[in-house]
């Protein structure tokens, strides 16, 4: 039987690193054509919402993990803002 404490921290592992390979790839290519901002914007709001959930049930885990993944999707908007073609 898998422990719960466990499970949850593999999965907010796994969650969180899901977006490295996109901002790896932005930095790299300096190429952000492919990204939205609104999707960005969306998906850091409920992830910070995410990270206030943690601190008021005290699970670290939850607040670790989507802390990390906010700030990954933050680094993912400033370079969309930083490479976006103008006009």
């Amino acid at each position: 039987m898998v422990n719960d404490n466990i499970l949850g921290i593999i999965a907010g592992i796994l969650t969180s690193l899901a977006m490295l390979p996109q901002l790896l790839k932005v930095l790299k290519e300096k190429n952000v054509d492919d990204l939205s901002p609104l999707m960005l914007i969306t998906l850091i709001l409920g992830l910070s919402l995410w990270v206030w959930y943690g601190v008021f049930k005290r699970e670290l885990p939850i607040i670790y993990s989507n802390a990390f993944a906010v700030l990954v999707n933050l680094s993912l908007l400033s370079c969309y803002f930083l490479y976006r073609k103008s006009g």
